[in-house]
């Protein structure tokens, strides 16, 4: 499921995780458009950032983000979907989306 990306300022209503995706906490930053996320279900992913994302959003370690696994290697990789503000991370942890 594809959406364009829009700078944070236009967003005005919260993305909440759909079905196939899952939220994480960025532990490291590999480099090239790659980062290590600790996702909720209890796995650790490689995931990539993806190009319209890349341009537009800077990602550091700590950050909360949105990831959608893999069809294959589900368990191992993704792509980094959107990058919560802190306002939004601290809601999304208040209603117990986020147990990190």
């Amino acid at each position: 499921m594809k959406r364009k990306v829009l700078s944070e300022e236009e967003l005005k209503e919260l993305i909440l995780p759909g079905e196939g995706q899952v939220l994480g906490i960025v532990v490291k930053m590999l480099g090239f458009d790659r980062v290590v996320v600790r996702c909720t279900d209890g796995k650790e992913r490689f995931c990539r950032i993806r190009g319209k994302m890349k341009r537009r959003v800077w990602i550091r370690e700590g950050d909360v983000v949105l990831v959608s696994p893999w069809e294959f290697q589900s368990d191992s990789k993704g792509d980094i979907e959107w990058r919560y503000t802190k306002n939004q991370a601290d809601w999304l942890r208040k209603n117990h989306y986020l147990n990190m």
